[in-house]
């Protein structure tokens, strides 16, 4: 799929507490196109007018599905770039979007027994997949999710479209960590996993398999940053 400049508008910035901003926007160039898991390019430069030069910007991924019309990202306030972000945005700033990048659902894998494990904000390629018509490929996926505390699940209503896939969240601080040896024992070399989330615990839990055995190639990660 080509990469593609789209000229947009932000029309809702829902902020469920400090620090966390989910960001949506609508096109005013065409229709965005993407496969789900895949990421944009956000730039701030208001003199930037579609051509030259990209400029400065941030990678995020599309937390919303390539059936719906607008996008929708969710960032945490932790550099400088998103720091300028939250100052910055209101609802009706215009800026430029670039996509779509990656491949983590394109690449080759197995759509039975797949395991989904994601921490914080990680969870949001995921649900690009989960809330569309393509997530009922798979059969029998096994759903993990870490969150700091039940108040940073804001998830909930996407969540609901893997209801019936019994999805195992963990919060920090009643159940801790997302235990990644206890989500091997209970799914074992032969599935595919993908991991979403901090790169620090990507990199932990992806040792953790290929000490266990699980092949390099079964181990697929959104670890673009």
């Amino acid at each position: 799929m080509l990469v593609k400049k789209y000229r947009s508008q932000l029309i809702k910035i829902n902020n469920p507490f400090e620090g966390l901003y989910t960001l949506e926007f609508k096109s005013l160039n065409g229709v965005y196109k993407y496969y789900p898991g895949q990421f944009l390019h956000l730039a701030l430069d208001q003199d930037y007018d579609g051509s030259g030069q990209w400029p400065e910007s941030r990678c995020f991924s599309m937390q919303s599905n390539p059936d719906q019309k607008t996008i929708r990202i969710t960032y945490a306030v932790k550099g400088r770039y998103t720091k300028q972000m939250n100052e910055e945005l209101k609802i009706g700033s215009e800026l430029w979007l670039k996509l779509p990048y990656g491949d983590l659902f394109t690449q080759v894998h197995k759509k039975k027994n797949t395991v989904f494990i994601a921490g914080g904000t990680g969870i949001t390629p995921f649900l690009s997949l989960f809330t569309h018509e393509s997530f009922k490929e798979y059969t029998n996926p096994h759903i993990y999710l870490g969150f700091r505390s039940i108040s940073y699940n804001i998830y909930k209503n996407e969540l609901n479209f893997v209801k019936l896939c019994n999805p195992k969240i963990f919060y920090e601080d009643v159940d801790g960590l997302l235990n990644i040896q206890r989500i091997f024992s209970e799914n074992g070399i032969n599935s595919d996993y993908f991991i979403s989330g901090p790169p620090v615990m990507i990199k932990s839990f992806k040792h953790s398999l290929l000490v266990n055995g699980v092949p390099d190639s079964h181990i697929l990660t959104d670890d673009w940053e």
